[in-house]
């Protein structure tokens, strides 16, 4: 067998050739690896495994890439498949499988090379069900529920004389009783005709070595119909029938089943909606023609046209032309943007007014929507920590019926005789579905996410999601978040050497292109509005928190950055006024001038923290800024408590400080100089226009730059917590009480039949109240 592995850590060729000789050293195996595509090309004897190898390289101090595949799969019936399935997974060497019953999805973690595709999916096969993989940017559940339906209405239809029996039989009917041998018949059809899906399922599961809500459907609605049919057969007619039991049992079960996978399908609609909101077709430039060409066979760097009315098929930057651009698909943010050339825009989002030609820079898998898409994926198909206890009573739930149906078949028997005995035993069976209590937590996280996508609150995955609904303590980063974050040059001091203003400003430009702080930014574009040109600079280096450091053409190395750091601070500085951020620039330890740049702080900042702080949440600012501006932004916006002047490694160390004082601590930043906060915080926020490296470290990016957003997602996932809650209270008291209601005898079969079907329908129903959430409106606003 031969598998190709990807190889992570290699640094040069000796690290190529350590890893061959390492994997050569087991005995039949042999391997070539290719340092420029980072991949080991290895070849196994008969019953060599993979995994073996994989243990060695990562002994030499190598890894293999991790790879993930997601399955969609098919005949999990209720949480115990879910639980069967994830066991059969991660039974395999090297793999970490999660299964959602909700989505009915397998998020599959491995080493990449470790397993095909095909051996995961012939694990879930031998397990008794099946599954295939779901390619990028598909719905791995598109809409198709009426084969569903006329499986219940079918066996409706045949059921509905059963009931007029038990009707006429109640109200003393005699005369209008329908004849026991077509009672047989009628349930017979039921049972083995549209009831043969819970033996096949059943059969399938026990075979595997499981068992699940298909073996107690088959195996009670079996004991109500064979019971009947031996009295029939047999002419005892002094001996009741229950063809209705088993006959409505199964029509319930389908009845119910239909109607939960309707309520699935609406609460899945996220990524469906998300998927349609791409148009189909561009309109490109090629060869001086306008072609209008599918939007899969649109390249970057190709320009695209976009009309009045169009939805942008391409992420791209604006060349020419204006016009207003509903973006709320991405943001939220009901209110149109203003494109000119220069702007960036966003596949899916709509031209209300106007005309544009866009260079395409992302397009297919590259634009933003497919992040999108990405991202509330692998959030839905995720598990939040509170599940845990939902999946371990699963897994164990299914055996623990049967044993106490047959407990109260032989203690009814023994109490009351056979027929009692066996209707108690069958209601136990069919009122202990596990399913309400597998959909309570993914059902509403499934919901959750997808309400915050459409309002530009992206969860990374479920457990975020909780955190979110837990936290107590918010960190905010002051550049970006609480402000603009475009800071503009307000004046230029030149305190030594013969210098102009203009030669300073083009020296500190020159060194700050290389970096993406908004007061590089700032920086680039006054000298742009001057006119000046950038200089080659060499030996560029970030001293993070502190500055850059760079040659210019005549050998000059300066520094830009905190007037402490740039030079001597012994050259008079004029004083900043409170809402000024002073930049140094300093060569060979003498500080040359300063920069004073002004940031203004977001109109929404305010009632943003305002609200924050009316969710019981401590709002903190953590800023390398210095004391003045920090506290001047911090008395504009409410914010109490202030610490300022704070290096990157110093972020991490208050978040530390704040963790182990039991806080729920999140973070909000959106630069590079955030990122070990973030990602030491309980929960991170991320504003989407930060750096991609403040985004990758985030549990939660924010599509629009606006706090208040941070304080939506927080009410969210309350409210999405809430009703995991209620979910799982009513899944608990569903089965607390219905089943020992079935042992004493109180619980009619075909009522817990019914009951049990409208279970699953009410927990996914509940949830599907959150695709009404509203943002709550600041009292500031």
């Amino acid at each position: 067998m031969d598998v190709s592995l990807p190889i992570s850590g290699m640094t040069c060729a000796a690290c190529a050739g350590r890893i061959e000789k390492v994997i050569g050293r087991l005995e039949g195996v042999s391997a070539e690896v290719n340092l420029a595509t980072e991949t080991a090309n290895v070849s196994l004897a008969d019953g060599k495994a993979v995994p073996d190898v994989i243990a060695a390289i990562r002994k030499a101090g190598y890894d293999v890439k991790p790879a993930q595949t997601q399955l969609a799969l098919q005949g999990m019936t209720c949480a115990a498949c879910a639980a069967r399935i994830e066991k059969v997974l991660n039974r395999l060497p090297g793999v970490s499988a999660s299964v959602n019953f909700a989505t009915e999805t397998a998020l599959v973690e491995q080493p990449a090379g470790l397993y095909p595709t095909e051996a995961l999916i012939q694990a879930v096969r031998k397990a008794g069900y099946d599954a295939h993989e779901i390619k990028a940017d598909t719905d791995p559940h598109p809409a198709g529920n009426g084969a569903s339906f006329w499986q219940w209405l079918a066996p409706a239809l045949l059921t509905a004389p059963l009931l007029w029996e038990m009707l006429a039989m109640t109200a003393g009917w005699h005369a209008l009783m329908v004849p026991r041998l077509w009672q047989m018949g009628l349930a017979t059809l039921v049972q083995f005709g549209f009831g043969w899906r819970f033996y096949r399922s059943a059969w399938h599961t026990i075979k595997g070595g499981g068992a699940n809500m298909d073996v107690l459907v088959a195996l009670g609605t079996s004991v109500a119909w064979l019971f009947s049919v031996v009295v029939v057969l047999q002419g005892h007619t002094d001996l009741p029938v229950y063809f209705e039991a088993s006959a409505v049992v199964i029509t319930l079960v389908c009845l119910g089943k239909w109607l939960e996978a309707r309520a699935r399908h609406k609460a899945s609609q996220a990524m469906g909606e998300l998927l349609q909101l791409q148009p189909r077709d561009a309109r490109v430039e090629r060869d001086g023609q306008l072609l209008e060409v599918p939007v899969d066979q649109v390249k970057a760097g190709e320009i695209v046209i976009v009309r009045h009315g169009d939805a942008i098929p391409v992420d791209g930057e604006v060349i020419s032309g204006e016009a207003v651009v509903d973006e709320s698909m991405l943001t939220g943010e009901s209110v149109p943007v203003a494109k000119s050339a220069g702007a960036q825009v966003f596949a899916a989002t709509r031209n209300h007014d106007g005309m544009l030609r866009i260079r395409a820079t992302g397009v297919g898998q590259q634009t933003q929507l497919a992040e999108i898409v990405r991202l509330v994926a692998a959030a839905q198909g995720s598990k939040a920590p509170i599940q845990r206890l939902a999946d371990q009573i699963a897994a164990v739930f299914v055996p623990v019926v049967l044993l106490i149906a047959l407990g109260t078949f032989l203690v009814t028997w023994w109490l009351s005789g056979f027929t009692p005995a066996m209707l108690n035993a069958v209601a136990v069976l069919v009122i202990a579905c596990p399913c309400a209590l597998g959909l309570a937590t993914p059902s509403a996280v499934m919901v959750g996410v997808g309400r915050g996508a459409h309002l530009g609150l992206l969860f990374r995955n479920a457990a975020a999601l909780e955190h979110a609904a837990h936290l107590d303590t918010l960190v905010l980063d002051k550049t970006g978040t609480l402000t603009e974050g475009k800071p503009g040059v307000r004046s230029v001091h030149v305190l030594a050497g013969q210098l102009d203003e203009n030669t300073l400003l083009q020296w500190a430009a020159s060194l700050e292109a290389g970096s993406e702080h908004p007061l590089a930014r700032a920086l680039l574009s006054e000298a742009a509005q001057r006119q000046l040109a950038l200089l080659p600079v060499t030996g560029f280096a970030v001293t993070a928190g502190q500055g850059v450091t760079a040659t210019l053409p005549d050998g000059t190395t300066l520094r830009v950055g905190r007037v402490d750091w740039a030079g001597d601070t012994d050259a008079t500085i004029p004083p900043a006024r409170q809402d000024e951020t002073l930049i140094g620039i300093g060569r060979d330890q003498q500080l040359l001038g300063v920069v004073a740049l002004a940031d203004t702080v977001r109109q929404t900042s305010s009632a943003a923290v305002a609200a924050l702080q009316a969710q019981g949440i401590d709002v903190i600012m953590l800023t390398g800024d210095n004391q003045s501006t920090a506290q001047w932004v911090a008395q504009a916006t409410g914010i109490k408590t202030v610490h300022a002047e704070v290096l990157p490694a110093g972020k991490a160390d208050v978040i530390r400080a704040l963790a182990a004082s039991n806080k729920h601590v999140a973070m909000v930043g959106d630069g590079v100089n955030d990122a070990p906060a973030l990602a030491l915080a309980e929960v991170s926020f991320a504003m989407g226009a930060g750096s991609n490296v403040a985004i990758e470290a985030a549990d939660v990016t924010l599509m629009r730059n606006d706090l208040m957003a941070v304080s939506h997602a927080v009410a969210l996932a309350r409210a999405t917590l809430r009703k995991i809650r209620q979910n799982l209270f009513f899944a608990f008291i569903y089965n607390t009480l219905g089943i020992p209601l079935a042992m004493f005898g109180l619980l009619n079969p075909a009522i817990a039949g019914a009951a049990m079907a409208l279970s699953s329908v009410s927990v996914v129903s509940n949830a599907l109240l959150l695709r009404r959430w509203q943002a709550p409106r600041s009292s500031q606003q």
